[in-house]
């Protein structure tokens, strides 16, 4: 195959990285506007069961690790910095009508991105979109943590969609 064919079946996803771009900034933007707005573990009502609440985490989803003695700032900078490799890596060898996967890809890089900036400038994360029910509070998050999960919802999802795309090529194909 000769490389302008390979490149009209794979490569062409690289063109979703602008996506990743602009998760990483709105994600900078906000959590630059929450440290300066807010104070820290100070909540600021919004509606009902919803405070911006400036909070800095120092392990990872759900204050893992937190607790540990330091050493998970740097596990978890290279832990996402090799995941972000990774997913380049699969950014780049999707085929073309991969665009759900591809957008999917792009989101968790660029919420990674955005957090692994956190640790490595600040030993933290910054956390400030803070949900809760009576005395129950669910951790506090950012857009970075947004982003990985909608795209890890959309690589779920996806694996449904995917038996029958496979399997109506096999139909086709017999």
């Amino acid at each position: 195959m000769d490389a302008a064919m390979s490149e009209q079946v794979t490569g062409t996803k690289l063109k979703w990285l602008w996506l990743a771009v602009l998760v990483i900034a709105l994600d900078l933007g906000t959590k630059a506007m929450a440290t300066a707005m807010l104070t820290y573990g100070n909540p600021v009502p919004v509606v009902p069961m919803f405070n911006l609440t400036l909070l800095h985490n120092t392990g990872a989803a759900f204050s893992f690790l937190a607790g540990a003695a330091g050493w998970q700032r740097w596990f978890f900078v290279t832990l996402a910095l090799v995941v972000s490799v990774v997913l380049v890596g699969w950014l780049r060898n999707l085929q073309r009508h991969e665009t759900w996967m591809a957008v999917a890809i792009v989101l968790i890089l660029g919420g990674a991105l955005g957090n692994v900036y956190d640790r490595v400038v600040h030993g933290y994360v910054v956390d400030f979109l803070h949900f809760y029910w009576q005395d129950w509070h669910f951790p506090a998050f950012n857009l970075a943590d947004i982003a990985i999960t909608l795209g890890a919802a959309m690589m779920i999802l996806d694996m449904f969609r995917k038996p029958a795309e496979s399997g109506e090529a096999a139909n086709g194909s017999e």
